[in-house]
């Protein structure tokens, strides 16, 4: 009797150019997703651009209506505006929809999901069709605080998340790049996606501030936090601070548990969680650092100790890699196990 050939899928990735788009793409390839089709999508300057995808290059194409039809699944990662836009209009042409923006991520009716977390939440997805996936800082906290929580719940938590210039995609990157070419040349550091220099500073405003003098950003990590935790009553306190990195973001994590955790019986939990890696050896300079998380497909978690009555902890992780791209790649993979292979 033949083998059933395994079925293979439709897929287009969103905002290919941009920094997590081309993670994604890379990944697709290096992960080996059972593909039938790829589409790269992305707006109308960047159409012709060459993408490498394993050992080929393949072209990008305009984001259009006609480019959706007949997926079976669309990875969007262009950012909220665009997510706003085509999602809808994905879901309408058949495709089942994950996207990496935040224009989802707080709606009850989409799941919000961290496979290592809640993979569940993607057993059955309904009519919409649609899943939304965590901030890369966000994702990092959740996935260093979960072990505790589980051992011995979480009272409070405070996080002061610092963010990389990738966070703020290619011009983001750009920018840091151009000041710092600037400054070392004598010139004066042009001044135009973030409020103010950031090559050698560091700026405590991410995003817009509101009224109470918090950002969304701030806002939107300690609801999506509570919602993977599934503890929405978290005392949470979050401050985001732009740093002058290039790549990978740093989280100081300080928390209250629920009943007495020691710093040894933390590691043990944090070594054999999903998801991270313990990096802790401060007497021979081991913990967490940007520069060896960049390209990680874990979050390093490390410097645990006691602190006032809690734990403190320091997290490092590869925002568009570990933060964003694979978390949408996990989630296609358990899609195409599951809802999309039935």
């Amino acid at each position: 009797m033949a083998r059933r050939r395994a079925r293979r899928f439709k897929v287009a990735v969103v905002g290919a150019t941009g920094v997590v788009g081309r993670e994604l793409v890379a990944l697709l390839a290096e992960r080996g997703f059972p593909l039938e089709e790829l589409r790269l999508l992305a707006s109308e300057r960047s159409v012709g651009e060459a993408l490498e995808f394993g050992d080929e290059e393949r072209r990008v194409e305009r984001l259009e209506g006609r480019a959706l039809a007949g997926l079976d699944l669309a990875l969007l990662c262009a950012g909220e505006a665009v997510s706003r836009a085509w999602a809808p209009a994905a879901l309408a042409a058949g495709a089942l929809v994950v996207d990496t923006s935040a224009a989802f991520r707080l709606a009850p009716e989409v799941p919000l999901v961290a496979p290592e977390l809640n993979p569940e939440a993607l057993e059955d997805l309904g009519p919409g069709r649609l899943v939304a996936c965590p901030d890369g800082a966000a994702l990092a906290a959740s996935l260093a605080l979960a072990p505790l929580a589980r051992a011995a719940g979480l009272r409070r938590v405070v996080v002061v998340a610092c963010l990389s210039a990738s966070h703020a995609g290619r011009g983001g990157l750009a920018e840091l790049d151009q000041q710092t070419r600037d400054l070392f040349n004598f010139r004066p550091a042009r001044v135009e996606r973030f409020p103010h220099q950031v090559a050698f500073n560091c700026l405590p405003r991410c995003g817009p501030f509101e009224a109470d003098g918090a950002t969304a950003l701030e806002r939107g990590l300690a609801d999506e936090v509570r919602r993977l935790l599934e503890l929405p009553g978290l005392p949470l306190g979050v401050s985001m601070v732009q740093v002058p990195v290039f790549s990978a973001h740093g989280l100081a994590l300080h928390l209250e548990p629920g009943r007495p955790l020691s710093p040894e019986e933390a590691r043990e939990l944090l070594g054999r969680a999903p998801g991270l890696r313990l990096v802790d050896s401060p007497a021979e300079e081991r913990y967490p650092l940007a520069t060896e998380a960049v390209g990680q497909d874990e979050v390093l978690v490390g410097r645990v100790r006691a602190d006032a009555g809690g734990l403190a902890l320091w997290a490092t992780v590869d925002n568009a890699r570990r933060g964003a791209a694979l978390n949408v790649l996990q989630i296609a993979e358990r899609l195409a196990r599951g809802p999309l292979a039935r």
